[in-house]
Formats: structure tokens, sequence, C-alpha cells
């Protein structure tokens, strides 16, 4: 019984680091946020601080997979039954995808992210396999049901992936910059449900 309360106590602690963390990134930026200040921010002292993680470094890829990783978690039941109805499928990812757009923490860490994309090898290594390769395979296995139900017309399911996850990502990117400026994104709200409407049309079998 003490093993299992210090390892809930353990886990307990290590997901409070990654909250504050991704509050202290978000508002702060990667650089100006210190080791010393998430463990204060926490309530432990900076030493205890590293037996849950090896440096800042650590805790920022942990924060980021949580960001690449969601929402887009289909069960392999999930993507058989609603890629076998079709657009369905393709509603049910943009809006997920629309979602993480417009939810303030994700957006925050995103602006962040394109920022320490460009500086960080092992942050690129992990947004091309978390965000990019699974969110491709997701898709192209969700394309090839549909193509053997003669849903949707005969094609590479893996370029079909890229072109429908590469607009979504441009939307998202555009959102992003526009609200960076403290514009408004209103009118391109529904720019993801237009997508899936344009882009069912175009590959739907006729």
């Amino acid at each position: 019984m003490p093993e299992n309360r210090d390892l809930k106590k353990r886990t307990g602690t290590k997901d409070k680091i990654l909250k504050v963390a991704n509050t202290l990134f978000c508002n702060h930026g990667y650089k100006a946020t210190s080791v010393r200040k998430i463990a204060s921010e926490v309530g432990i002292r900076e030493s205890a601080l590293y037996n849950h993680f090896k440096n800042k470094e650590a805790i920022f890829l942990e924060v980021a997979k949580s960001i690449f990783n969601s929402p887009f978690s289909f069960k392999e039941d999930e993507i058989k039954e609603l890629a076998s109805r079709g657009k369905p499928f393709l509603q049910k990812f943009a809006m997920q995808y629309k979602m993480l757009t417009f939810d303030k923490k994700s957006e925050s860490m995103f602006k962040l992210l394109i920022i320490e994309l460009m500086q960080n090898e092992q942050l690129r290594e992990q947004f091309m396999v978390q965000f990019h390769h699974n969110n491709i395979k997701t898709l192209s296995e969700a394309f090839f049901i549909m193509m053997q139900n003669n849903l949707i017309k005969s094609n590479d399911p893996m370029m079909v992936s890229y072109e429908f996850l590469s607009t979504l990502f441009y939307i998202r990117f555009q959102i992003t910059l526009l609200r960076f400026d403290s514009k408004s994104a209103d009118s391109l709200s529904t720019q993801f449900e237009r997508h899936v409407d344009f882009f069912w049309e175009s590959i739907k079998s006729s």
C-alpha cells in the first residue's frame, strides 16, 4: 500500500508540474520560464522537480506531446465505424481540429511551438512523429476504408490525407496569426466546415 501511495503522489506531482509549466510557457515563453519558477509555482523545491524531469527541455517536450496528441486520438473501431460512413469521419476530425484551434491554452502553446520548432531538433522530431505522421496514418486508414466501400474515388490514401490535413493546418495557422495581432478571426470560424464540404465533393464517388 505505501508503494501505491508513493506512486500516486509522484504521478500527481508530475501532472501538476506539467500543468503549471504549460501555463508559464504560454504566458512567459520558453526562455523566460525557469525550472526554479516552475518548482516555486508547484510548491516544491527545485531539487525535487529533478526527480521527475531531467531539465526544462524535458518538461517542455512532455507538455508539447500533450498538445500534439490532443485531440486526434481515434480508436481503431471508431475509425472503421466512422470511415465506413464517409463524410462523418471528416466532419469529426475537422471539428476536433477546430476546437483545438480556438482553445486558448492550446492556441498559446501553438504559438510557442511554432517559434521553438525552428530551434529545437527534438521538438521537430516529436512534431513530425506525433502530430504529422500519426494524423496522416489515421487519415490514410480512414480514406482506404472509404475507397473499399466505394464511397470515394480510388486514389493514393496518403496523398488524399496530405491534401485534407494541409488545408486544416493552414486555416489554423492563419487564425493563430490573426489572433496574435489581436485581430478578429470570426470570418474564418466556418472555414473548417466549408473545407470538409468542398473536399468531400471533390473525392466522393460519382
